[in-house]
């Protein structure tokens, strides 16, 4: 198999079904080796006996190419370091990983219990820097042993991560934290050849089909299917290719055939006085700003 991708080595987290099976599918087609990571959890993360990983790489070998399946924990110190070396000891190198588990457990504010709150935080932001940590000191040696290191690292934030989602404050919080941690990967790890992007995709999976059942119902057959879940692959598959130089510290939305670069976080209007300020003064100072400054997006499913 060939494409822009031969010969590269690429893990894959939350690979078994939906999106991060999409993007499995395609790094093999375009030439990759896959670690095909999926723990086989249910949407709400609860256990499951399914081992959806083996299911993708029997497909990937069925396509002619070549794969492994991992079970990991993703959020897991020790498991995650033995899915990066799995990669290695697997395939003699690793070239580019991409952070896609996570799973969710809506609830408003006040209705959230700690647990879930800690769960959600826990599978995306921990299942984020884990295996990231892990990689990166693999390169940064790679790096300084003299070595050419083109590697990537591709994140998964999401719409809610931008603009925050109504019911979903977990879920937002920790999807706004991976934006702002592609950031910071982007400015540490340049100098040892990796980049790092992340994505925030709009797509049909078993965490939005439900929820949005509206906008994510399937088109008349035959028709371009805008939310289905392999839509999302090409992107990543880019960004984790060697044709992506240059590109770093970025977040793309995706959806269908539409890409777009979000614009994120930036300085705005300001006034200075040169001392400190009385509170009073603040009143009319502070709506000069508002007025002086771009209105943000709505939040999603605030009406």
């Amino acid at each position: 198999m060939g494409g822009i991708c031969e010969g590269r080595v690429v893990i894959v987290t939350g690979a078994g079904r939906g999106i991060g099976r999409g993007h499995a599918l395609e790094f093999a087609r375009q030439g990759a080796r896959v670690v095909v990571n999926d723990f086989g959890t249910a949407p709400d993360g609860s256990a499951s006996g399914a081992t959806p990983a083996e299911e993708v790489v029997a497909e990937i070998r069925e396509l002619g190419g070549e794969a492994v399946a991992n079970g990991a924990d993703v959020a897991d110190w020790d498991q995650a370091a033995a899915m990066v070396a799995q990669a290695v000891d697997e395939f003699g190198r690793l070239d580019a990983l991409v952070n896609n588990a996570g799973f969710v457990r809506d609830r408003m504010t006040f209705s959230m219990t700690e647990d879930e709150w800690d769960a959600v935080i826990r599978v995306h932001l921990k299942g984020h820097f884990c295996p990231t940590r892990h990689a990166a000191a693999y390169w940064r040696e790679r790096s300084k042993a003299g070595e050419d290191v083109e590697a990537r690292i591709v994140n998964t934030s999401s719409g809610a991560g931008l603009l925050g989602s109504v019911g979903q404050c977990s879920y937002s919080a920790a999807k706004a934290g991976i934006a702002a941690y592609t950031l910071v990967l982007a400015a540490e790890l340049g100098r040892y050849g990796v980049t790092a992007n992340a994505i925030a995709p709009v797509a049909r999976t078993r965490m939005t089909e439900d929820v949005f059942a509206d906008s994510m119902a399937r088109p008349p057959e035959g028709s371009f299917d805008r939310v289905a879940a392999e839509n999302v692959a090409p992107l990543v598959v880019w960004l984790a290719s060697a044709e992506s130089a240059g590109v770093t510290g970025r977040v793309f939305e995706v959806e269908g055939g539409r890409v777009s670069v979000a614009d994120g976080w930036r300085h705005g209007p300001e006034t200075d006085k040169g001392a400190r300020w009385d509170p009073a003064e603040l009143g009319p100072v502070v709506r000069d700003l508002l007025e002086s400054a771009t209105a943000p997006e709505p939040v999603y499913g605030s009406g």
